[in-house]
């Protein structure tokens, strides 16, 4: 048995801002082989990389050496058991090798993983665009910042790839400024759900104002409008409509509490923050008992991971609305055949064994020596924001009338 982790760097179409800072023209993941005795191959992926990333996987070994891929529960207690990972955070690493030996399993079973997890329900997976502020790219193309910009955005991404629920990410410019273009773009498509998220930073009131203000949109839901159970818990008293989350609502604590005193009507879960497929299934049987919605969140995957989010659409019963993907803004991907493509703006679930994706070898190569040269970026720094945290409440907005060109780098 072996395992291998490789950093890579994945370039977008143009940096990506939010409400913490900014991808700074690509995405850094960090992707996992785990190579088991009769010669098969399973594939995982985590969001991050470098030495330090590399490192943990390399000493999962010490666990890991001689079990086997099947023994996925023993796996979990081994390396990231509920007392233990309040220590070592194993989580997301956890979350790694299970994508791996789910797909280790299907291969040697000849089904892909969504068979193993009950079968599927759904043979496509719709998705919701997701339209961000940006800056421009080293083209000087791809810029999104006035209110003209972000509808011609939603427009373009509508006609490419056929999405009928559009998703705002935000937080980056005033309240009112947001809620304007916010508005301008559900206005492009009055048939169409429309759902935004500014990422928690604003005051529970500054939630309420922002809430009530598009009370008459045709919403999917308010994304994290504040952060915390008690916070959501009072928007919810006074706003109507679904309030979503994927930051106060990520592991089954959350969930029971959710599930006792209701702040939040639509889990968005996570195949990495949850620690894996198989815990997610799981959630999404409790959101069901308690008549929760669900729908599947992106935190900023490449086809690996993109992959897990299909299986896990395909096979629960309660998927209540699109799922969340980055993968349009990817210019492209480290697996066989390139980027996965967007129908009527669904993708198809993966039929071949296992997860259903292959690596592309030279890719790897390319975009890890990528990696090596331009390096990781600081995550939550913005070019044109230095020193921006989001505290709240928050005079330090950013000016939407600000048409500096930052050197971001590719």
């Amino acid at each position: 048995m072996d395992i291998r982790s490789t950093t890579v760097s994945v370039p977008l179409e143009a940096p990506l801002r939010h409400a913490n800072g900014c991808h700074w023209g690509r995405f850094v993941r960090t992707i996992v082989e785990v190579e088991a005795d009769n010669g098969l191959i399973g594939l995982g992926e985590m969001g991050g990389g470098g030495e330090s990333a590399e490192a943990v996987f390399r000493a999962m070994k010490q666990y890991l050496l001689g079990h086997d891929p099947a023994r996925i529960e023993e796996m979990r207690f081994r390396i990231a058991n509920p007392t233990a990972s309040l220590y070592n955070n194993r989580t997301q690493v956890l979350a790694a090798l299970e994508f791996a030996c789910l797909d280790i399993l299907g291969q040697a079973w000849g089904v892909p993983v969504s068979e193993i997890l009950g079968g599927r329900l759904r043979d496509r997976v719709p998705f919701a665009s997701y339209c961000f502020f940006r800056y421009a790219n080293a083209a000087g193309e791809g810029e999104v910042r006035t209110i003209e910009q972000v509808a011609a955005n939603a427009r373009a991404l509508k006609k490419k790839h056929g999405f009928t629920s559009h998703k705002m990410k935000a937080g980056v410019f005033p309240l009112d400024y947001e809620l304007e273009a916010f508005r301008a773009l559900a206005a492009e498509f009055p048939g169409d759900g429309v759902r935004f998220d500014p990422n928690a930073v604003w005051s529970v009131e500054e939630a309420i104002r922002f809430g009530q203000g598009i009370e008459d949109l045709r919403n999917d839901y308010l994304e994290d409008p504040t952060y915390g159970l008690n916070g959501m818990r009072r928007v919810r008293e006074k706003v109507r409509m679904p309030l979503a989350t994927n930051t106060v609502v990520v592991n089954f604590e959350q969930l029971a509490a959710n599930a006792l005193d209701t702040a939040v009507d639509v889990i968005l879960l996570d195949t990495t923050f949850w620690g894996g497929i198989r815990a997610c299934v799981k959630a999404a049987g409790v959101c069901e008992t308690f008549q929760l919605g669900v729908a599947v969140h992106s935190s900023g995957e490449l086809g690996i991971q993109l992959a897990t989010m299909l299986h896990l659409g395909a096979v629960i019963p309660n998927l209540s609305f699109a799922a969340d993907a980055h993968y349009h803004h990817l210019t492209d991907d480290i697996i066989d055949g390139g980027l996965m493509r967007y129908e009527d703006g669904m993708i198809r679930v993966p039929t071949g064994p296992g997860l259903g994706v292959k690596l592309n070898r030279d890719k790897l190569r390319e975009y890890h020596e990528h990696y090596r040269r331009l390096g990781g970026y600081p995550y939550d720094q913005d070019p044109l924001r230095p020193g921006w945290a989001p505290i709240i409440p928050n005079d330090r907005w950013a000016d939407p009338r600000d048409d500096r060109r930052p050197r971001v780098p590719d």
